[in-house]
């Protein structure tokens, strides 16, 4: 309860007590009669005391004021009026208001200190309060501050080894390719000379083989090294999927001339959000991977269809052998070639797999990068492996 209104109940019941009291001391005293009641007038004296403590001064007054009103009238001759005839009775009537009004004030005072010292302790307890929440939000911020410090000198710790790592790859990709290009480029000019003998021109053309091979070898390296550990930028752009996916049959062809690709798009063509060379390197993957395990002749089908939540799935499928079940999840894992159940009873049925084991994990890399996601499905009738991937399509002009 607010303290105005407590204040004023107390008041109000100090009132009642102010009038009711004094009547009902009156009624009980004026049973032993008049002679002998003013005796017993100290009990006024300690109504009033009462008043002042419980209900403050104004109530302690009104009931000294009615209670002299009341002794004079019922005890001090002539009885039943407010006249007094003895003078030693006025002495006592007013030595009775006095002794009331002071025992009132007393009371009074002695009210208002406890009500004072009342307030004063639940300041104090209301201040303790604060400097308590004051103190445990003091200590949640100093170590709010600490975990900032913590992860702000992380960040730094891991800005600083991006950078290392970036720096590194740049050197690494420096200091393998350009030895490599300068292998390619004399061994080609040496290629290219009219009077070279037959034994050294077959031995030129491995080595121009092998450097080819260490070449890719060293780009899918570094490519992985760069997706794993999130250097790897995207220059993404609106492109005419069926373009990229052209070129990339185009580039297979070049590679392997008797490999027939047949591309499955729709008819008013697709258009997706990618970067061209990262796109361009998932499907030549997932191209080399299905020449490499699908018998000769056989044809890959690249097949595009509109996917949900503004996806397009791109579908890559050979005649191959397949994927066994329990490989499918760990076919995207480094260094990991899929080996079909035909070539596990050594009936195999394509060429045997000669890549370095990173081209589907470099795949799901560069798909992931993409915000899509790669997987293998079941194949269909006469089909082999089903290779499926999403990238985000390109926004409605």
């Amino acid at each position: 309860m607010p303290s105005s209104a407590r204040g004023r109940l107390t008041f109000l019941a100090g009132l009642i007590g102010a009038i009711g009291g004094p009547v009902a001391i009156t009624a009980l005293l004026s049973i032993f009669g008049a002679a002998t009641a003013r005796d017993y007038v100290f009990i006024y004296v300690a109504l009033v005391a009462v008043l002042g403590t419980l209900s403050g001064l104004r109530p302690a007054l009104v009931g000294a004021a009615l209670s002299f009103l009341l002794v004079d009238y019922f005890f001090v001759p002539p009885l039943h009026t407010l006249t007094i005839a003895d003078p030693s009775d006025v002495v006592d009537l007013v030595v009775f208001v006095a002794v009331a009004g002071a025992a009132g004030g007393v009371g009074s005072g002695r009210r208002h200190a406890q009500i004072e010292a009342e307030r004063l302790a639940a300041e104090l307890r209301r201040t303790n309060t604060e400097m308590e929440r004051l103190e445990r939000e003091q200590a949640e911020a100093a170590a709010v501050a600490v975990r900032l410090a913590q992860a702000q000198q992380q960040v730094r710790v891991l800005e600083a080894s991006d950078r290392l790592r970036t720096d590194l790859l740049a050197n690494v990709s420096h200091e393998l390719r350009t030895p490599l290009a300068s292998i390619l480029t004399g061994a080609t000019d040496l290629l290219g000379r009219p009077h070279l003998a037959a034994p050294v021109r077959t031995e030129v053309e491995a080595i121009i083989s092998e450097a080819r091979r260490l070449e890719r070898l060293v780009s899918d390296l570094l490519d992985m090294a760069r997706i794993e550990a999130h250097a790897l930028t995207l220059d993404a752009v609106d492109i005419d999927l069926g373009d990229a996916v052209e070129a990339a049959a185009g580039r297979l062809r070049l590679a392997s001339p008797g490999r027939p690709v047949e591309i499955s798009l729709p008819a008013d063509g697709l258009e997706v959000l990618a970067d061209w060379d990262r796109l361009g390197q998932i499907l030549d993957n997932l191209l080399q991977n299905a020449d490499r395990h699908a018998p000769a002749g056989t044809p890959i089908t690249v097949a595009a269809t509109p996917g949900k939540r503004s996806m397009v799935v791109i579908r890559v499928v050979d005649r191959g052998p397949g994927v066994p079940v329990e490989q499918r999840e760990r076919i995207f894992e480094r260094f990991v070639r899929g080996v079909s159940d035909d070539q596990q009873d050594g009936a195999t049925r394509g060429p045997a797999p000669s890549g370095t084991g990173l081209g589907l994990a470099i795949v799901r890399g560069l798909v992931e990068a993409h915000a899509g996601r790669v997987w293998i499905e079941d194949p269909e009738a006469g089909e082999g492996a089903r290779f499926a991937f999403t990238v985000p399509a390109a926004a409605p002009d």
